[in-house]
């Protein structure tokens, strides 16, 4: 800065009041100058740092928003991840996978791996799934019998007819040793693919195989948890269920789900690891008692996707 300009020598007293009241501005003006050019220079080399500390707002497309595990997640998201949920439900299952291509929603929780996998293939796309929720055993219920073991042979039971549970209907009485598969089977067989059995497989609409036990025209039925809910089976009397642990439970593990593009997404991860919280579990497990919790890593579940997605183009040929 340059000198400033000789001024005439004053008589020695006081200082004239105009002349301090400028110095004064002078130095307000230096500070402010300097206060702003910090702010500039902080706000040219931080600015991405401030932006992922800001609040971001994420939609879930889901199927059961009026559960109460949801609002304890949204809190724990605003309160841990500072990430603003918002919960759009859906009643039509058809529609969650296509409104999430769509962009219309961010990430979707309805589903489990099998039913994404079908999705995938039947509609060429590549939704990925990034955590896992849980597994919903489903259950073979008797009225005759309170043992497999003890089904006389030809025994009739009833299974779903729609392809996705009966497959997974075939695999439980598998496990229950009353019947055989081609190749172990898979999420996609069929009754085609029974080898050997020792009870007659009735299918029926998945609606049906709850009234059917209850009426008598079979000794056993596997039943969907809805549909023994609302025909007032209690899941305590199944007696078999499939295991959740187990390989032929792998894609039944419900998950959240992204468009492929955003399966590395940061932000859509931790939400997917934030349904593992203590609080939300706590509540998850009085909303749905009988589901058994999964916490598969994004990594796993997408193996098993391409797996189950596999098996969906072979059964289709």
């Amino acid at each position: 800065m340059s000198a400033a300009p000789a001024l005439p020598e004053k008589p020695k007293g006081k200082r004239p009041i105009g002349w301090i009241i400028a110095a004064v501005i002078v130095v307000v003006a230096i500070v402010v100058a300097v206060i702003v050019g910090v702010v500039r220079s902080g706000g040219d080399s931080g600015g991405a740092a401030a932006g992922d500390a800001a609040p971001k707002t994420v939609t879930i497309g889901v199927s059961d928003k009026s559960l109460p595990y949801w609002n304890t997640y949204v809190q724990a998201a605003k309160e841990q991840l500072n990430v603003t949920v918002k919960l759009q439900n859906f009643s039509d299952y058809s529609l969650p996978n296509p409104a999430l291509k769509d962009k219309q929603i961010d990430i979707n929780q309805f589903q489990h791996i099998q039913y994404l996998a079908n999705y995938n293939v039947t509609s060429d796309d590549d939704l990925q799934p990034i955590g896992a929720t849980a597994v919903y055993p489903l259950p073979l219920y008797s009225t005759k019998v309170s043992d497999v073991a003890d089904f006389e042979d030809g025994a009739k039971v009833a299974i779903p007819n729609d392809a996705i549970n009966e497959a997974r209907a075939l695999l439980v009485l598998q496990a229950a040793d009353l019947l055989e598969l081609k190749d172990g089977g898979n999420a996609f067989s069929t009754t085609a693919d029974i080898t050997s059995h020792k009870v007659d497989v009735q299918t029926l609409d998945a609606s049906q195989t709850a009234n059917a036990l209850q009426q008598g025209s079979v000794e056993g039925a596997i039943v969907n948890v809805n549909y023994a809910t609302s025909a007032g089976l209690d899941t305590k009397d199944a007696i078999f269920q499939d295991d959740p642990k187990s390989a032929s439970a792998a894609p039944y593990v419900n998950v959240f789900a992204v468009r492929d593009a955003d399966k590395d997404n940061k932000t859509y991860l931790d939400l997917a690891e934030l349904f593992q919280d203590d609080a939300v579990q706590k509540v998850f497990a009085k909303d749905y008692p009988d589901a058994v919790p999964s916490d598969e890593s994004a990594a796993s579940l997408q193996k098993e996707l391409a797996t189950v997605e596999s098996d969906a183009k072979a059964a289709a040929e």
